[in-house]
């Protein structure tokens, strides 16, 4: 399918369980386009290497913020002086997340989660890690908007704003032929991660969940997520989707039928799970119980330096 739309796949190795990213390259209208473009190291360099030199790059559109997407961007902008595009809101988050400002804030912000002794400090040591994957920042000379059109490939694109996953995610859909570009927003095998960590939209479950449903109504046929294989039906996907995450709201209220931190119903819900998983295990359990608090199903308590959660 990916031919016949005038769409080539780039998919690029990561270092985790997670272990690639569909980066995408195809001609637009004023030269030859990216969208995303993996992790500054040298698996990225050397994948990108011979394309750029193939092929005159113009712009690179940045779905979201998360490393894996925006990281290399920086080093493709500075090799083809290619135009960078993004939401204004996943930009200030990619230019500022990984700075030491952001992650000492992040640090305190652990402190406060339950964790037993020296885990707020492995977890932001984790989160430091991503400094080196993220820089040399690219220059956003563009913004997408909700509604903004271009062409990629064969077919003209919708800019669709999708927040949840991150708070300023895109999807791009062609109406012509029922084609989303799902990004992170709506993958194959597994729920994409939907994260709170003090900061942003406070309800990124609710926001991820009303993202969900606007999809829904497009009644898409042909998905090209960015992580795993193209599928058929985006509303077989999504109706699963919903069902896990309501799900796993039932199971975060019994968790805190009795008072319990973060951390204590991040180990009800997660199991086996190596540092960098635990870092958005933690963000997802929290995301999951704030979407409680704000529907008044639960109250929280600030209580010695820890926040507690209990059920009403």
């Amino acid at each position: 399918m990916l031919t016949e739309i005038g769409v080539t796949q780039v998919t690029i190795p990561l270092p985790f369980r997670l272990n690639h990213v569909n980066c995408f390259l195809a001609e637009g209208p004023s030269g030859w386009m990216i969208i995303d473009a993996g992790l500054n190291n040298s698996v990225s360099r050397d994948i990108w290497n011979p394309i750029i030199e193939k092929y005159d790059i113009k712009d690179i559109i940045l779905t979201h913020y998360h490393p894996d997407h925006f990281g290399y961007a920086g080093t493709l902008q500075q090799l083809t002086n290619a135009e960078v595009w993004m939401t204004e809101i996943d930009a200030e988050a990619g230019l500022s997340y990984w700075e030491p400002d952001s992650i000492k804030t992040v640090n305190m912000n652990y402190d406060t989660c339950g964790f037993p002794e020296n885990l707020s400090n492995v977890l932001t040591t984790d989160e430091k890690g991503f400094n080196v994957h993220v820089k040399p920042y690219p220059t956003v000379q563009h913004y997408l908007e909700e509604g903004m059109k271009f062409s990629f490939g064969k077919y003209e694109y919708e800019v669709i704003f999708t927040p949840g996953h991150s708070d300023g995610l895109i999807t791009l859909f062609n109406k012509e032929n029922s084609i989303l570009f799902s990004t992170d927003h709506i993958l194959p095998k597994i729920s994409p991660n939907i994260s709170y960590w003090f900061r942003g939209n406070r309800n990124p479950l609710q926001s991820y969940m009303t993202s969900l449903e606007k999809i829904e109504r497009l009644n898409v046929e042909y998905v090209i997520p960015s992580h795993g294989k193209p599928f058929r039906n985006a509303n077989q996907r999504i109706e699963e989707l919903l069902a896990h995450h309501h799900e796993r709201l039932e199971m975060t209220y019994d968790s805190i039928k009795k008072p319990a931190t973060i951390y204590e119903v991040n180990t009800m819900l997660f199991k086996n799970l190596n540092i960098h998983e635990t870092r958005f295990a933690v963000g997802e359990t929290l995301a999951h119980l704030e979407h409680l608090h704000l529907n008044n199903q639960s109250k929280k308590i600030f209580q010695d330096g820890t926040w507690y959660y209990e059920a009403i």
